[in-house]
């Protein structure tokens, strides 16, 4: 048997004996062919749905990244408005007289139980509260941003008591930063 056939030959074995087997062998093709096709579109829907729960994953992370970049960014540009947390404003030196001055009044709050409860160590300085009485639990677990997006919804001793907390401690500037904006209403 040649596999080389004349142009005639081949053309009726396209447009006449191909036809013609397939009519009279469809009985037997088409519903091989008919489940060979919903395998595939099976497989097309399987591959589909996975891709599609992992792009809606990526978007997810993706979204909650920029939020949180969002966030930092917002609590840095903040930051830099010029206006200082009051804490970290400088004082003048005081002018030396015969009386001390007044002591200043006592804090009130949550902070003040925190600062009441502290100990001073023997160097003179009071330090800022305990982290067990700041209102964000776990707040030493928590990076700035997480403690940035905890912030808005605290009271002003609350809001106060972080600050102090922060400026005693690692006095990160996006958390001090938005507290502050906090504290001034903006």
């Amino acid at each position: 048997m040649t596999d080389s056939k004349n142009p005639i030959d081949q053309a009726l074995d396209v447009f006449v004996y191909a036809p013609l087997g397939f009519l009279f062998s469809a009985r037997e093709t088409i519903p091989q062919l008919a489940e060979k096709g919903r395998q595939y579109v099976a497989a097309a829907r399987v591959m589909g749905e996975f891709a599609f729960g992992q792009g809606k994953e990526q978007a997810e992370r993706a979204v909650r990244q920029a939020g949180d970049q969002a966030g930092q960014t917002l609590s840095i540009v903040g930051g830099l408005t010029g206006k200082r947390p009051p804490s970290s404003r400088p004082t003048p030196a005081p002018e030396r007289s015969a009386t001390p001055p007044p002591p200043p009044p006592a804090p009130e709050g949550a902070a003040a139980r925190a600062e009441a409860s502290a100990d001073t160590g023997g160097n003179g300085r009071v330090p800022g509260p305990r982290v067990e009485s700041l209102a964000i639990p776990g707040y030493d677990t928590l990076s700035a941003s997480q403690v940035v997006q905890r912030l808005n919804g605290l009271s002003a001793e609350e809001l106060e008591a972080v600050r102090a907390y922060e400026e005693s401690g690692r006095k990160r500037k996006t958390i001090l930063a938005r507290v502050q904006q906090l504290q001034s209403g903006s």
